[in-house]
């Protein structure tokens, strides 16, 4: 993967245990950090960090961000994951020199991710001033202490006696884009060795408590050690003279803990500071190599029951998988249930921390097949915040549970920015009118829900949370409708929906489809609560006022004004998009950067073209596909595809999966090799801002839903693989109703594995079957 400058991307790190599960950089270029700071970062769910060098340079961005510790800056901005200290900062002086890579020469450079394991590392050799050095470093944050991070630096002077200065400690001279969240607090150094800095939040009152401590572990080598303070800093400041060929050898354990640690929230600030320095002493003494293992051990166990094989004639494939699925599982809160996910994940400030749509639509079938444990902590999360939805429901005028567009902490509400990047016509900011009307978010919860509850059968579940969850979202739409009188009909009016290149539009038809659709399941999910769980249906039915509720959406369901295919079997996005004017689209469909639309209209402009920001009808078609036969979703396919830009990261993967439904093959796996290349591929400016957690969801669908051929339909356990032309076989596990199968398809056969203890009812290309231990399915015709 080489870009226009010669950095090089690379992936294949030979036969051995490591090949397609490296991640790796052959060069270091400075306007090209921002890259590898965030497909390298690295996380656990709790907490996660950027990539950067541990050297410093101009344009670096130095991220540490703990899930759930949302504060709001100031008063006329809008509540964003803060900023922490940085512990991975360390300043290098070698003879009195400071040392970075924009001096002397370097070579033999490799900066790698190890998927596998978790661990980054990176080597190289610089030279200056005629002398030369051997650099490695190594870190990782800790798959089995939340808490915990590893780093482990060598330096070897390779010709020369040299004079060797460390600086490092923790840093909180540190702001989100310049906006600082933290008070300075308490620093304190322990024992002459252990460094504490405390940071509270300046508006949500957390308190960040900061610990590291440093081990040098090298021989030969005279080590004399103070320490200092400054403003929002605590340091420890080495001088060590190395011999020649000798290696400065030492490792920086660190932690972090909050105030808003669930299992730590009975205690004091002092208890807490008390358990973390304490909690620093007793890991330290472990040495970084066997914190590493124990990290690595919890990575395994995650990959053993995840892990997807591909055998492609591309063997980036393989990779690009085990990327997203990394990256997936990092950024997820596996320890508590009050946090969603961020549309950047824990590796960048873009979108603030906030969730939206994408945890429900783009990650969560990840989490609900494969890890179903985590899918239910998320689908809590938005149980959590159903007084905030209930709340922005009320404010607007309606009943029941409307999500926020954008949600952070549970008591926050709609936390959408309102201003947004420069209109090119009027100079002035442009509008963001999402956190106002772009509405579908309740339905995308309540399609959550659904699925969740159709493939886990989780009961326990659905009593304490989704229930609640489907009845209320359906009565926020019954109550959101709007009265047509001259047809008769119930409309939704003034919306946008997933298509965010056109705002203020009647009856998109994703909204109207789906909202109906959260109405049906309302009336569904009534009966068989107040039939099979009388008592919950009590403390419901007073909740929610029930009674009164399902009869008024029972009497407007069947009002509701859908929109439905035309003559040519397309289904009108929205009441007027069908009637705007066309254009040449084809200079933004072959665009090197996304947006590229906005150089030449605005967005009111853009509003009345026939051009698409993501996929919207199509969408639709994906998710309620039982609701549309194959030549609508083909009729559809055809005629909304050449009009979306994809501008979205979201978009390839939808349009992805519905060509392989349509059985265009080799258009299914350009769009994902496009997917997969957003954040992996040569365009070394695509994320600055963060990962692209929605593509990276979007990723596994392709893999899984797409070509692998996995549905859900309606309750329905359904198999349909379609494997483009240069993949020879998928083998990918999956749960369903808490029986762990792994499904192997091939050109000519499907094998599946069940590994539970009850049989599994599933349809193969039209075909019932029941599968007890093991299945084998011969096809015909497999591979268009």
């Amino acid at each position: 993967m080489r870009t226009q400058d010669d950095t090089i991307m690379s992936y294949d790190q030979g036969e051995n245990e490591f090949k397609n599960w490296i991640v790796a950089e052959s060069s270091f270029k400075r306007k090209y950090q921002g890259k590898c700071e965030v497909v390298m970062s690295l996380g656990n769910g709790y907490l996660g960090m950027r990539s950067c060098t541990e050297e410093s340079y101009l344009g670096q961005v130095r991220n540490t961000f703990v899930s759930g510790t949302f504060n709001k800056a100031n008063a006329n901005e809008v509540t964003e994951l803060p900023n922490a200290a940085d512990i991975t900062g360390i300043d290098i002086f070698i003879n009195g020199e400071l040392f970075s890579l924009e001096k002397g020469t370097f070579s033999d450079y490799n900066r790698a991710l190890n998927l596998k394991t978790g661990e980054l590392s990176r080597t190289f050799i610089w030279t200056f001033d005629s002398k030369s050095y051997r650099f490695e470093f190594k870190r990782f944050v800790s798959f089995a202490d939340l808490h915990l991070i590893g780093a482990h630096i060598k330096i070897t002077p390779l010709d020369n006696d040299s004079n060797i200065e460390i600086k490092s400690g923790i840093n909180g001279q540190v702001t989100n884009s310049g906006a600082q969240h933290f008070e300075e607090g308490e620093k304190r150094i322990f024992d002459k060795a252990y460094l504490q800095m405390l940071q509270n939040t300046n508006e949500s009152n957390i308190t960040f408590i900061h610990n590291t401590y440093h081990e040098f572990n090298s021989k030969d080598v005279e080590v004399k050690s103070r320490f200092e303070m400054d403003r929002r800093k605590v340091l420890m400041l080495y001088h060590c003279e190395v011999p020649a060929n000798a290696t400065l050898e030492f490792s920086k354990i660190s932690n972090l803990y909050t105030t808003r640690d669930k299992a730590y929230e009975h205690l004091s600030l002092q208890e807490l500071r008390d358990l973390s320095i304490e909690h620093l002493k007793k890991q330290s003494e472990k040495g970084y190599q066997l914190l590493l293992q124990e990290s690595i051990l919890n990575w395994e166990e995650y990959w053993e029951n995840m892990d997807i094989k591909i055998d492609s004639d591309n063997a980036y494939d393989q990779l690009a998988i085990r990327f997203a699925m990394y990256h997936l599982l990092a950024m997820a809160p596996k320890h508590d249930s009050r946090y969603g996910i961020g549309a950047k994940g824990l590796s960048g400030e873009g979108y603030k921390g906030h969730s939206f749509w994408d945890t429900e639509i783009f990650l969560l079938p990840f989490f609900t097949y494969t890890h179903p444990e985590i899918a239910r902590h998320l689908l809590e999360y938005r149980y959590h915040t159903i007084e905030g939805a209930r709340k922005k429901a009320k404010e607007n005028g309606y009943r029941g549970a409307m999500y926020p567009w954008e949600s952070a902490w549970a008591d926050d509400g709609e936390v959408t920015p309102v201003w947004g990047a420069a209109d090119i016509v009027t100079g002035k900011a442009t509008k963001i009118w999402s956190g106002f009307i772009e509405q579908h978010i309740t339905s995308d919860v309540a399609f959550a829900v659904w699925q969740y509850y159709q493939v886990t059968n989780d009961e326990d579940f659905m009593i304490q949370y989704g229930y609640e969850i489907l009845l209320d979202t359906g009565i926020f739409w019954s109550t959101r409708l709007e009265w047509d009188e001259k047809k008769q009909e119930y409309h939704i009016n003034n919306v946008v929906g997933p298509d965010e290149y056109k705002e203020h539009v009647n009856n998109d038809a994703f909204t109207n489809h789906t909202a109906r659709w959260c109405m049906e399941n309302a009336l569904k999910y009534h009966d068989i609560v107040k039939e099979k769980h009388p008592g919950l249906y009590e403390v419901l039915s007073t909740r929610l006022n029930l009674e009164f509720e399902m009869a008024e959406l029972k009497e407007r369901y069947d009002k509701v004004y859908l929109p439905q295919p035309n003559e040519d079997l397309v289904i009108p996005q929205d009441d007027t998009y069908l009637s705007l004017k066309e254009i040449d689209l084809s200079k933004y469909k072959n665009q090197e950067h996304v947006g590229s639309i906005f150089k030449d209209f605005n967005l009111d402009q853009v509003n009345q073209i026939q051009v698409s920001k993501q996929a919207s009808v199509v969408m639709l078609m994906y998710l309620l596909e039982y609701k549309f036969n194959d030549a609508i979703k083909k009729a559809n396919y055809q005629y909304y595809e050449p009009r979306t830009l994809h501008d979205s990261s979201l978009s390839l993967s939808t349009h992805a999966i519905l060509a392989a439904d349509i059985d265009n093959l080799p258009l299914a796996y350009d769009l994902f090799e496009s997917a997969s290349r957003i954040d992996l591929g040569p365009n070394m400016k695509t994320s600055d801002h963060g990962i692209h957690a929605a593509s990276l969801g979007g990723i596994w669908q392709i893999i899984v839903c797409g070509f692998g051929g996995i549905r859900m339909l309606d309750g329905t356990l359904r198999l349909n693989p379609k494997l483009p032309a240069n993949i020879k076989s998928i083998e990918y596990p999956i749960h369903w109703h808490g029986n762990p199968l792994k499904i192997t398809v091939t050109t000519d056969a499907i094998d599946i594995i069940n590994k539970g203890d009850k049989p599994v009812a599933i349809e193969i290309y039209g075909e019932k079957h029941q599968i007890e231990n093991q299945l084998t399915f011969k096809t015909v015709n497999s591979v268009l």
